[in-house]
């Protein structure tokens, strides 16, 4: 591994998210109904929330709905990373799910289409959101051993949470409601 605990800390995170979709993906489909209950609830927590007719409201509810799983994964690090540790399990294997269901009925290029322009900035934005989570996680740790002083780590952390996740959030946000379903309608 990396001398640098970031870049430790999102081999783990990248490691347990893309493990957690895997688990999804087998999950459903060993247990069809297992996933097609997750994409439902999905549908009417997340997605039913979304309005896909106006692209700028759906620019703002996608920005608002991912960084707050962001902010939870960051902010997760509190509960010793429990708490991020959940979020992107629980995230992975929703994905996974979903993406097992709906390869099902589409092609791999319908998929990555729907997929891929977001997904190069979204994917990076939690993976490292829940890397600062573990890493405020070991920061609270070595606090209590006296070796480190969480307040300093947070914020560092917090700094680097505004200045990349912040960013590639917005970015994900914007290419989702406006770009994502042009290259859909490309291959569909």
């Amino acid at each position: 591994m990396s001398d640098s605990p970031l870049a430790n800390a999102i081999i783990v995170t990248f490691l347990l998210f893309f493990t957690t979709i895997m688990v999804g993906w087998v999950g459903s489909a060993q247990n069809p109904s297992l996933g097609q209950e997750l994409m439902n609830q999905f549908e009417n927590e997340v997605a039913g929330q979304i309005d896909g007719e106006n692209p700028y409201d759906m620019c703002l509810k996608l920005f608002a709905n991912n960084l707050q799983a962001c902010v939870l994964l960051f902010l997760g690090g509190a509960s010793f990373g429990i708490l991020t540790i959940f979020v992107m399990s629980l995230n992975g294997i929703v994905i996974g799910a979903i993406l097992q269901l709906v390869s099902k009925d589409h092609t791999a290029l319908f998929v990555a289409a729907a997929l891929v322009p977001h997904g190069i900035f979204e994917i990076p934005a939690f993976i490292l959101s829940g890397a600062l989570g573990i890493l405020l996680a070991q920061s609270l740790i070595a606090e209590w051993y006296g070796r480190e002083d969480t307040a300093a780590g947070a914020g560092r952390f917090g700094r680097l949470f505004i200045l990349y996740v912040l960013p590639l959030v917005a970015t994900a946000a914007c290419v989702e409601a406006f770009i994502t379903p042009v290259v859909i309608q490309l291959v569909a």
